[in-house]
Formats: structure tokens, sequence, C-alpha cells
């Protein structure tokens, strides 16, 4: 049994906290909102009222929030984890953020004797809830070692990327892809759907050849019901799309489709959709269609 703490018990925080207590690991969490630490202390965790006692006695201590400020206030900030935190723990920010929050988080770690890694997700909360995620890990060989049996009760892909940030970068990629797929599946439908052909099994066979993919294993079904309960919000998927283009930048290169579905997700965004699923991406797609 290991101590950990979690900090941040959001869509995705949620199941996977309650993956570590299955699998007989012993979980203090803090989260800004009550009915989240709630859910905690019903799936057998405890409950934390602050960071520096989610920190306190820990082994591992996890952190999955939204963006780099919040990452930045609650891991370098006042209060926060490495104000609490004791030489030889293992930091382990699971969130998705820029690149460079990771290394300053790194650098900051390593000074006061924290191990630290950037281990940022992809899969959804399906995938947080299956423990099927995939983790991309930046940092040194022997934390990322060090950190795996925690991780493999996370996800089914585990993969060691490279240095501090590295996670991130890669992280990045996931997304700009996703976004770009999302953004070719609503294009699909709206094809077939106008040319009166039977989507769904329209769908059905294009996931059995060449163009499939996870999401339309995954979210095909709902976008055809256009339900668009979030399991990833296009308000985070803007801010990882931003990530995206400015690590482009940083890299000298140039993402022409990036920009491009960039754009799009920003028009969902400013439509109205952010707490929408990313996959609401079809309505802003249908809507350039219609008269």
């Amino acid at each position: 049994m290991t101590k950990i703490g979690f900090i941040g018990l959001g869509i995705m925080g949620s199941p996977m906290a309650a993956n570590l207590l299955r699998a007989g690991h012993d979980v203090t969490g803090y989260d800004v909102v009550p009915a989240s630490v709630d859910r905690l202390l019903q799936a057998g965790g405890k409950p934390a009222p602050s960071i520096a006692e989610a920190v306190a006695g820990a082994e591992v201590i996890i952190t999955m929030l939204p963006d780099s400020p919040q990452v930045t206030e609650v891991v370098l900030g006042p209060g926060g984890v490495l104000e609490s935190a004791v030489e030889g723990q293992l930091l382990i920010d699971m969130s998705s953020i820029a690149p460079e929050t990771s290394i300053a988080v790194a650098a900051a770690a390593s000074a006061r004797g924290v191990r630290a890694l950037d281990a940022p997700v992809s899969g959804g909360e399906a995938g947080a809830i299956e423990a099927s995620l995939s983790i991309m890990v930046g940092g040194s060989p022997e934390v990322f070692e060090a950190a795996r049996p925690v991780l493999e009760l996370l996800g089914k892909t585990v993969v060691h990327v490279g240095p501090a940030g590295s996670g991130q970068t890669v992280k990045a990629a996931n997304q700009l892809m996703v976004a770009g797929i999302i953004a070719l599946v609503s294009e699909a439908i709206v094809l077939l759907e106008a040319s009166g052909v039977d989507s769904t099994k329209g769908l059905e066979v294009l996931a059995g050849g060449l163009a499939g993919n996870t999401v339309l294993n995954r979210k095909a079904s709902s976008m055809l019901a256009r339900e668009f309960a979030p399991g990833f919000r296009i308000d985070l998927h803007h801010k990882d799309m931003g990530i995206a283009l400015t690590s482009a930048r940083a890299a000298g290169v140039s993402l022409p489709v990036t920009g491009l579905v960039a754009q799009l997700v920003a028009s969902a965004r400013a439509q109205g959709y952010g707490g929408q699923d990313h996959s609401a991406l079809l309505q802003v797609i249908e809507s350039l269609s219609k008269p």
C-alpha cells in the first residue's frame, strides 16, 4: 500500500483516484469543490481540508488540474505542494499544461529534493474510469521507473518520452490529432446525412477500414444522437490547441491544419459550447452548411 495525496478530483481525477483506492492504496484527496471530495470519501478515500494536509505523509503526490495557472498556484504558490513537501516525495503532475510550466515545476521540485514528473493523459473520462489511459511521461528515467507501478494502475499505455516537459509536448501532439479527427468525423456525418445515406451504417463501415479510429469507436453514437455530455470539454481542448500552436512557434515549425482546427474549436467556444464535450465541434461543422 502506497500513501497517495491526490489534488484535483474533477471529471478525470475522481475516477483515477477511485482506481487507486480499488488497487488497495491509501488515498487522501483535496479539491476546491466539496462534492468532488465527497465522491472520494464515498469511494473509500480520505478528505483533506487543505493542500498541505493532502501532501503530509504522502509518498506520492498526484495533481490533476485544468491549466498552467492552477498548477502554478497549487504546486508553486503559497500554501502549495512544494511548500509542504519533504525530500524524497514523488510529485506526478498529470494535468495538461504548457511544457515550460512543467519544466519550472521540475526545477523547483528538484531544489527541494522532491522528484517530479509531468505525466499528462489521453483517453478522456471513459479512459479514466476504465484505467485505460495513455500516459506520456516527462522526467528522469529513474523517477519514471519509481512511478511506473502507480501509473500502470491508471493507464494501459505508459511511456517515458523524454526529460521534463516532454510529456506535455507529446500531449499537445495528441490533442491536435484528436481535434482534427473529431472535425473530420463531423464532416463525414454532415456529408452522409445530407446525402441521404444511413449514417449509422456508414460510420460502422468506416470504422472497420483504414479510416477507423478511437473517436469513431467512442463518440460516433453520441455524435449521431447530438448528445454532448462532457467527457472532455471544448473549453479544455481550446486551451490545449493554444498550447500546440505555442509549442509549434517555439519549435519553429508550421502546423497549418492545426491552425485551422484550432479556429474551429475557438468558434465552438465562442458559440457557447465550451462546457460541452469536444465532439460538439460537430455543431460548428453543421452550422457552416446551414442557409
